[in-house]
């Protein structure tokens, strides 16, 4: 199997330059602001809410380019063109997923860096 995201650990380990507590601090921070987009983007959809969506995406997107989770930008990008010109359709609800299924593994692969 392929392993999910595998050049993250090295981007990590490039910007602490082997400081290990600010590796730590840097995993964990990565870690809550992915668990953030997907708490605060799954309230936005089931409220429908547009801007919380849109405020969240923005927090998130330096963290996302950072850090090579492009898959995620890449959703969220198909996520704000979406709802944009349908709004919270049915497309929306299947990009949902698919941003559902990318953060999930995106979380797995910092978990496991954490531990």
């Amino acid at each position: 199997m392929e392993k999910v995201y595998p050049d993250l650990n090295q981007m990590i380990a490039d910007m602490t330059e082997g400081d290990e507590a600010f590796e730590k601090e840097l995993i964990q921070a990565i870690f809550q602001g992915l668990l953030e987009l997907k708490t605060v983007y799954t309230e936005g959809y089931l409220e429908k809410d547009e801007i919380k969506i849109q405020h969240i995406r923005h927090k998130i997107k330096p963290t996302l380019m950072m850090f090579g989770l492009e898959p995620i930008s890449l959703e969220l990008h198909n996520g704000k063109e979406i709802v944009e010109a349908k709004g919270f359709n049915s497309e929306f609800k299947l990009h949902f997923t698919k941003l559902n299924r990318e953060l999930d593994l995106a979380i797995q692969r910092v978990f496991e860096l954490a531990n």
